[in-house]
């Protein structure tokens, strides 16, 4: 298979008048997304007291879901009213590098989020020397550049590869699907891949893990006020943490862990699912469990009226 042969989403084949409801369900969730999420930013870029860490980071959690369903969803609503579902390699390796730099993204801004509760609770007085704006913006910067970095080099080692085939059984552009159809020896990649799910799922899964055991053990010595306000603020992001953190897995697990024989409809749904449901349950949970970004969020729609 020469280079620059597209590639052809084979899930997209004989789905007949059934489409139509695909794509009008997909456009509502985007619609619904991006609104949510611009509700979320536009809350704390207005309101000066959510100027802190906290709402900052949730901000950056709401600015990666639109960036990565628009590398999703506009091209999937495409296919759905298209007759030809075919993709050029070079707009294939893209929209991969944008889906996988926003999944890579997402767990790492919700290790640092993880951090900044374990400082305010575990050192309420120090916090604000501890977490200052700058260090903030280091460990943001350091967030954001070190995914599209190394998806970058991983893109790249990608394009060189010689395939022996054009057919995707995904309904978006997958870089370990794509490493699969190769000819040649794509060792490099794996050990790459490998490494890429060491640095951006399991070290951060680990250290939230030991960020919230221990701010566990903190409040259960501490007063019934304290732990009430401690779990105000964690309750959410441990919503959050734990819907994205199975349908990360789900998605690891059925692209290169196990081959599982599971119906069409559902590999598609859990594969997915880290591309859909984060993005329009993260702003909720926030607005409803969050008391200041709810009650701006309240005074952004009153003064709109």
């Amino acid at each position: 298979m020469e280079n620059g042969t597209n590639f052809y989403f084979m899930l997209f084949e004989n789905l007949g008048y059934i489409r139509y409801a695909f794509f009008s369900l997909g456009f509502i969730l985007y619609c619904a997304i991006t609104l949510f999420n611009a509700i979320i930013m536009l809350a704390i870029f207005l309101e000066r007291t959510l100027h802190q860490p906290m709402y900052i980071l949730i901000s950056c959690l709401s600015v990666n879901s639109v960036f990565g369903t628009a590398g999703f969803f506009p091209r999937v609503l495409t296919d759905l009213l298209s007759d030809t579902h075919s993709i050029s390699r070079e707009a294939c390796i893209i929209q991969s590098y944008v889906i996988f730099t926003y999944a890579a993204n997402e767990n790492t801004i919700l290790m640092l989020m993880a951090f900044d509760r374990f400082v305010a609770i575990s050192k309420p007085l120090q916090y604000h020397n501890i977490i200052t704006p700058r260090f903030l913006t280091v460990l943001i910067f350091i967030n954001v550049t070190y995914p599209m970095i190394y998806l970058g080099i991983s893109a790249i080692f990608t394009t060189r590869l010689t395939l022996c085939g054009n057919k995707l059984f995904k309904v978006y552009c997958h870089n370990f699907e794509v490493v699969k159809l190769s000819c040649t020896n794509s060792a490099v990649n794996n050990v790459m891949g490998f490494f890429l799910l060491i640095t951006t799922v399991i070290i951060p899964l680990s250290l939230i893990f030991y960020s919230y055991v221990k701010i566990l053990i903190i409040c259960r010595r501490s007063s019934a006020q304290f732990k009430s306000k401690a779990y105000q603020t964690c309750i959410p992001h441990i919503v959050v943490l734990l819907n994205f953190s199975f349908a990360i897995i789900s998605e690891v697990t059925l692209s290169r862990v196990v081959t599982l024989q599971l119906p069409i409809w559902l590999s598609v749904l859990l594969s997915l699912q880290f591309l859909i449901i984060p993005p329009i349950l993260n702003p909720l949970v926030y607005a409803l469990n969050l008391p200041n970004i709810r009650k701006t969020i309240i005074c952004l729609i009153n003064g709109s009226r």
